[in-house]
């Protein structure tokens, strides 16, 4: 009897330990960061959003510029040059379920036909609704309803290290999804030719190639967090670096272009200058944060609300900003007309100021494409 009292003993000490040991490494398991992170989800449902875009060009032929120089010799001759097709190939993104899909404006910048096929090989003519070239963003709209698409998330809450999917049609290979993290924010780029020079970019290391300009950059929830634009390369090839423009600045420019016909700029009237730890010094500045007002532009939205030069602007809207890119993202997010809270440096002393932001013309009035 003793022998199996002391055996059940020893047997139920064990089954303890066990359990203690079992429960210590789950809780150490979930403490130890958010492990396995499942993207299988939001590439199903990203890969149905996102289209082929097919565009056709009409463009001269290079001998005809090379040997008449264009209009002169037309005029005097009655000439016409001869032109041929040329096509092209872009992604899109699905936004809504009328059919309204957004992409690069290079991706259809100049084309006379512009053909929309969806994952399920269904193909539909597209109507380019509204461009914006600085933004790289165009808005094309398909007679169709029913489309799944691509719900917006907010871009400001990314974070760096958090993995994204790059969903598009590169090389003509249809629905393809790459994964990456998030490498920087607010990334400024001069593209040249494909526009974008007045755009701060979201920066992965998720692969693009040509072909993904327009697709998606998506979170792991399966939501729009960016529009894939463009890759560092010096041949045209993926070599590590992609950007795409943030999806806050992408619904904005999608609800102008749709309700407008063009995007409604606003300006806050004022020349800045990133600093530096040189120029702290040398403006008497105790951080090296915020944007240096180095000008105030005469009836901006500035100028009526005391802005001064030397002034320090730490954050606009409650988001800090040290960089012309980042200042530019909160401003592409508004409209004339929208009320900003700044938050500025003065002689070492903070203050906020309510600032009314206006459009080119100084006023808070919104323009329509007739």
């Amino acid at each position: 009897m003793k022998i199996k009292e002391t055996f059940r003993t020893l047997l139920i000490s064990m089954l303890v330990v066990i359990a203690a040991f079992t429960q210590g490494c789950a809780q150490n398991s979930q403490n130890s960061g958010p492990g396995y992170v499942d993207l299988t989800t939001a590439a199903e449902k990203s890969v149905n959003s996102v289209v082929y875009i097919k565009t056709e060009f009409t463009q001269k032929t290079p001998e005809w510029d090379d040997f008449f120089g264009g209009t002169i010799w037309e005029h005097f001759f009655g000439m016409a040059p001869s032109t041929y097709p040329v096509q092209a190939a872009g992604s899109g993104v699905i936004v809504s379920s009328d059919g309204y899909i957004i992409t690069n404006n290079h991706v259809v910048a100049d084309a006379v036909k512009t053909t929309i096929t969806l994952n399920d090989k269904r193909e539909y003519n597209g109507t380019i609704i509204g461009t914006d070239p600085s933004a790289d963003l165009a808005l094309i709209k398909i007679d169709a309803k029913d489309l799944p698409y691509l719900e917006f998330d907010n871009s400001d809450n990314l974070r760096i290290g958090e993995w994204v999917l790059a969903v598009g049609n590169p090389m003509n290979l249809t629905s393809t999804v790459t994964a990456g993290i998030i490498s920087a924010k607010a990334r400024q780029l001069d593209l040249g030719s494909k526009g974008g020079s007045e755009e701060c970019y979201l920066q992965t290391d998720a692969a693009v190639n040509s072909g993904n300009s327009g697709g998606a950059l998506v979170n792991a929830k399966g939501r729009l967090v960016g529009i894939n634009t463009a890759i560092a390369s010096g041949n045209g090839y993926y070599t590590g670096y992609s950007f795409a423009i943030p999806s806050n600045i992408v619904k904005k420019t999608y609800h102008d272009l749709k309700e407008y016909g063009q995007v409604q700029k606003a300006y806050l009237g004022v020349s800045i200058m990133e600093l530096t730890a040189a120029l702290a010094k040398e403006y008497n500045l105790d951080d090296v944060k915020g944007v240096y007002v180095a000008e105030v532009a005469e009836e901006g939205a500035a100028a009526k609300n005391g802005f001064q030069e030397g002034d320090v602007i730490v954050s606009i809207d409650n988001q800090p900003v040290n960089s012309l890119a980042e200042v530019r993202v909160v401003l592409k997010t508004k409209s004339p007309g929208d009320n900003v809270k700044v938050n500025i440096i003065r002689n070492k002393e903070k203050s906020t100021r309510n600032v009314t932001l206006l459009n080119n013309k100084g006023t808070t009035e919104l323009l329509r494409n007739e």
